[in-house]
Order: C-alpha cells, then sequence, then structure tokens
C-alpha cells in the first residue's frame, strides 16, 4: 500500500502541475521586439533574418519547467516542434540556410548553419542593460562536447554579453552541460537540467533534451546614446537538431526583472523525486 501511495501521489502532483509550453509561430519583428522590451528601453531598426518557422513567441514556460513564464524564442529550427512533451531525440526543422559569421568566430574552426538573428538599436535610460533566457537543445546529452557545438549569442556593440555565470565564456552546448555520458566530463553542470529521453528523462514538458537554468545578460554603465543588440543563435557542424535560446517577457529593461520561483516549479520536483523514490522502492 505504501509503494502505491507514493506512486499516486507522485502521478497527481506531476498531472496537477505540468503543462506543455505554448508556442505561437511569428517573425514579426515589432512582435518580437516588443514582446521582450521593457521598462527603460526604446527600440528602433528592428530587424530579423531567418527562416519564418524558427521564431515566435511562448507561454505556460513555468509549469513546463524552464523557469521563464513567457517571452520569445529564437530557434535554430522550427518553434513547432517544441510544445510538446519531449518524445524525440533529433526533433529537426533543416531550413537549409546559411550560418551566421559572428557565431562563426564562437565556435571556430566550425561552422554554424540555419542561423536566426533579431537585432534592433536601443536607447536606455537608466544606462544599463539586463534580461532573462534560458538556452535548450536537442544536441544534448549525445553530442555534447563534440563539432555540434550549437551555439547563440547576444553581442551588444559587438560584444557577446550572454555568458556563463561568473565567467567570460560563451553559452553553448559544450560550454553548459551534463557530460557526455551524462555524469562524464560535464561542464558547469550545475546550471544544467536534464531532459534526454535515454538519459531517464523526459522530466519537462517541453521537446528539449537539455537546457540551462535562466540566466540574465547584463550591461553597466553603457554609455549615453544609441547602441545596437544582435541577438543570434545557429546549428553548428551541420543543420540538424535544433536548438533555442528563450528571452523572458519584458525583461529587456534598464532594471532588472525578477525571475520567479513559482510553486508548481517545487511541486513538480516534489513528484518526479516521489516517483523516483517509489519505483526504487518496487525494484
Amino acid at each position: 500500500m505504501k509503494k502505491i501511495s507514493l506512486t499516486v501521489l507522485a502521478v497527481l502532483m506531476l498531472t496537477g502541475t505540468s503543462f506543455a509550453i505554448s508556442i505561437t509561430q511569428d517573425n514579426n519583428v515589432t512582435t518580437l521586439a516588443n514582446t521582450i522590451l521593457g521598462s527603460g528601453i526604446t527600440a528602433s531598426n528592428i530587424s530579423y533574418a531567418g527562416a519564418a518557422i524558427a521564431s515566435g513567441t511562448f507561454t505556460d514556460g513555468l509549469s513546463s519547467g524552464i523557469g521563464i513564464e513567457s517571452g520569445v524564442v529564437l530557434t535554430s529550427g522550427n518553434v513547432n516542434l517544441i510544445d510538446n512533451f519531449n518524445d524525440s531525440d533529433n526533433a529537426t526543422g533543416a531550413n537549409g540556410l546559411t550560418g551566421d559569421a559572428d557565431l562563426n568566430a564562437l565556435v571556430s574552426p566550425y561552422t554554424t548553419y540555419d542561423a536566426t538573428v533579431l537585432e534592433f538599436d536601443f536607447t536606455t535610460t537608466t544606462g544599463d542593460l539586463f534580461f532573462n533566457y534560458v538556452f535548450g537543445s536537442e544536441e544534448y546529452n549525445e553530442y555534447t562536447n563534440t563539432q555540434f557545438n550549437d551555439v547563440f549569442a547576444f553581442f551588444l556593440d559587438g560584444i557577446n554579453i550572454a555568458l556563463i555565470p561568473g565567467t567570460t565564456t560563451p553559452v553553448s552546448v559544450n560550454n553548459v552541460n551534463g557530460g557526455n555520458p551524462l555524469g562524464t566530463d560535464a561542464s558547469h553542470p550545475e546550471f544544467y537540467n536534464n531532459n534526454d529521453l535515454t538519459d531517464g528523462g523526459p522530466f519537462y514538458n517541453f521537446e528539449y533534451d537539455g537546457f540551462t537554468d535562466v540566466f540574465t545578460a547584463s550591461a553597466i554603465g553603457l554609455a549615453a546614446g544609441t547602441h545596437h543588440i544582435k541577438l543570434a543563435i545557429a546549428d553548428s557542424g551541420d543543420s540538424i537538431l535544433d536548438s533555442g535560446v528563450f528571452i523572458q517577457e519584458g525583461s529587456f529593461s534598464g532594471t532588472v526583472t525578477p525571475v520567479p520561483e513559482p510553486a508548481t516549479l517545487i511541486l513538480l520536483g516534489s513528484g518526479l523525486a516521489g516517483l523516483a523514490i517509489a519505483r526504487k522502492k518496487m525494484s
């Protein structure tokens, strides 16, 4: 009876708190920019380069487990593949597009493909810039530490500010992961969340096999005047297996936007832990 109770409790907690992320495909530059813009920021000269299916907006991110409720998602493939419980290790939207020269420099000697780029000029009334984001990929875990090092960057006046917290290292598959095999030769695993089907997953209600914690890109004490931001993502090494970056709604701001610690995520984690305990007891 005790084993059954634990299992039922876990299932109830999972089904009661976990819902798939909801994605709306959209490459309208005004929609994408306005969704992420927050207080103290004015944008102009907005442009988009990439496939129409590679970008969009999202909601229900907290209940799916990624740590951000809503915002914009830019991918190296197809946004329509993201919003389901992870049922594939190789979700791919190969768009037949070239990569990006700035991203190539980050993954040299490899080449990028299927780049998606949103960029615009902006001014900030505070002299500062902050925004919150999560990076996820289908390259995890089986292609970690290989040439298939899918990458993204936030180039502020030409300098990448999408960095691992406390470092000057860019965020990418090879730089934040749980290792390959999982637990072996990991890089910054404290910031990594495993969702891989072949490594015990899925644990979260969206497609990507792994993703980072919520990070904050920031720049303090910007000079007065207009600045330029380039938000870019691409496949590396080949054009298959998608990656995406999720940018929090309203967080591209002159002040810090808090990231909530929702009760739903705590319950989801508790439910998964309960299910794992029940399985151990039954085995």
